[in-house]
């Protein structure tokens, strides 16, 4: 893998990311275990799910359970493991949980990290990355501005920019979570349900699975990334708000991402606030799983009817982050 943002893949419409996810896997494994976790599958009869579909199996892939509280570990482990480390560490502009894992990967390894974030991140996720010792900027309101900020800085430091969803080592890292599902489950669920904010997590697991399962992508109406770019037949800038702006914040999907979802994601579906934020409270109520909105988003997608289960059908949906205050969800 290459130790900058362009490699291989600046032209990936044929060119397979299974060899980069395997590499990552293996690093991840050697050199980042006990910072990058295993997550369980939870392999569960629709009913469980209050699903009516015979035969019909959910797979829960519990990644909120991953260091840092979400599925960003993986992905900003992978950078830095990749790439030697300058004495400036690290730096990375997030709405939060990508700076909380570049964080804990900076803190596992022992650099420094310095995190700008937008006006929209919420404290609890401002003070865990205080906690993990990492120097916090609020830049603006938006994904955007944090961004604008962060790469100023990069080029005055030179540390190592780890982008939120937008660089090869982040999106192989990311897809080594669709090779722990196959592995986990020994085969290949019939569909994946993913959320996409800036395009990292689905541009990993699209790239993993290819066309050997359906994945399908979801996004809040305020937040429609791939969804507009789909309709306009290229990445575009959006208005981005509502209530997973915090998590799914990014203004336009990672050209990575594009250009996976273009060959191995044929659909990407809206969801309302309102089927958000009741799959959140549901799960809280009937699993006690305390999730952010963007990970509400698959199983919002089943219960809204966006996603019809069919019987004997196994659907894996990515639960993909838990960094929300409990007390928002009850």
């Amino acid at each position: 893998m290459t130790t900058s943002t362009s490699s291989s893949h600046d032209s990936p419409d044929s060119v397979s990311w299974r060899a980069d996810i395997e590499a990552a896997a293996q690093r991840l494994q050697r050199q980042g275990r006990g910072f990058v976790r295993e997550t369980p599958l939870w392999r569960l009869p629709a009913s469980a799910l209050g699903l009516d579909a015979p035969g019909a199996e959910v797979w829960l892939k519990l990644e909120h359970l991953q260091s840092g509280g979400s599925f960003k570990a993986r992905g900003m482990m992978n950078r830095l493991l990749a790439n030697p480390i300058p004495e400036a560490g690290v730096i990375v502009a997030s709405g939060g949980n990508a700076g909380i894992a570049t964080a804990g990967a900076a803190r596992a390894l022992g650099v420094p990290c310095e995190v700008f974030l937008p006006g929209v991140s919420p404290e609890a996720k401002r003070q865990k990355l205080r906690d993990l010792g990492a120097t916090v900027n609020v830049v603006g309101q938006l994904y955007a501005d944090a961004l604008e900020a962060c790469l100023a800085r990069q080029q005055a430091t030179g540390a190592l920019l780890t982008h939120a969803y937008d660089q090869p080592e982040v999106v192989a890292g990311a897809g080594t979570l669709g090779r722990e599902i196959e592995a986990q489950a020994g085969g290949v669920p019939d569909a994946v349900l993913v959320s996409v904010g800036g395009g990292g997590l689905i541009g990993g697991l699209a790239g993993w699975f290819e066309n050997r399962t359906r994945v399908i992508a979801l996004e809040p109406e305020g937040s429609p990334t791939l969804y507009r770019a789909r309709e306009a037949g290229e990445p575009v800038d959006v208005a981005v708000g509502g209530l997973a702006a915090d998590s799914l914040g990014a203004g336009r999907i990672g050209r990575i991402a594009w250009e996976i979802a273009k060959q191995h994601v044929p659909e990407a579906l809206l969801l309302t606030e309102t089927a958000i934020r009741d799959a959140q409270q549901w799960l809280w109520k009937e699993m006690k799983l305390a999730v952010e909105a963007a990970a509400a988003l698959p199983l919002a997608a089943l219960h809204s009817g966006a996603v019809r289960l069919q019987p004997g059908q196994r659907v894996c949906l990515i639960v993909c982050g838990a960094n929300v205050d409990p007390a928002t969800v009850a």
